[in-house]
């Protein structure tokens, strides 16, 4: 079954709602430029208050290493996602973390630039010049056609929501998908119509035991 990342989280009713709903992860974004950038205390202060079996992952974007294992320690995170130009070496530097590796998508992927990195995980995301992520903008899903080659999981990102997503797993079979920007009212904030209805479509099976009211 395909596994669902809610990331962009920066309060604790969007995370309590989004966990309520059936998501597997949540993603905290410590990247200040971002629209969706939460200071460290703020996001501890959330994550001690998620469900233990809840995955809690920290996005970065070319951050130092110090800097990185500081908030992950205080935050008690379980995944570092590395959304910028970080080197195979550097992700090596982080031992007793799993490490995403993400990459920006602009054209048919070139594996063997990717396979170099030997994290737990590949993301895949959409290329846009000024913006490392939380674009809200598809790309073609057919550039992963050769990701069976890949012996780890693959999160899927990029402008999913649920009118798109249940083809995107079809064509791609991620293990995992990631939503953020296309599950908002604005930057930051969950619109929890959309997050259920994505949740919905990737986990149909959760609608005949669903008990949970739109807050």
């Amino acid at each position: 079954m395909v596994k669902i990342k809610i990331c962009g989280i920066t309060n604790l009713e969007d995370a309590l709602v989004s966990v309520d709903y059936g998501c597997d992860a949540l993603g905290f974004v410590f990247y200040k430029k971002s629209p969706r950038y939460i200071e460290p205390d703020k996001a501890r202060d959330i994550i001690e208050r998620l469900p233990k079996n809840i995955i809690k992952i920290g996005v970065f974007v070319d951050a130092e290493e110090e800097i990185i294992k500081c908030i992950a320690k205080l935050c008690k995170l379980d995944m570092l996602q590395f959304h910028g130009k970080e080197s195979p070496e550097f992700c090596k530097k982080f031992k007793g973390y799993k490490i995403i590796k993400a990459f920006r998508v602009r054209n048919k992927i070139n594996l063997s630039k990717i396979l170099i990195y030997k994290t737990f995980a590949y993301l895949f995301d959409t290329f846009v010049q000024s913006m490392p992520g939380g674009t809200g903008k598809t790309f073609n899903w057919k550039f992963l056609d050769n990701i069976g080659r890949i012996n780890c999981p693959v999160f899927l990102s990029g402008g999913l929501n649920a009118e798109n997503v249940k083809e995107a797993i079809k064509i791609v079979n991620p293990a995992w998908v990631d939503a953020s920007s296309s599950l908002e009212i604005r930057p930051g904030k969950k619109d929890y119509n959309k997050v259920k209805e994505f949740v919905t479509v990737v986990k149909p099976h959760l609608i005949s035991q669903d008990k949970r009211n739109i807050r």
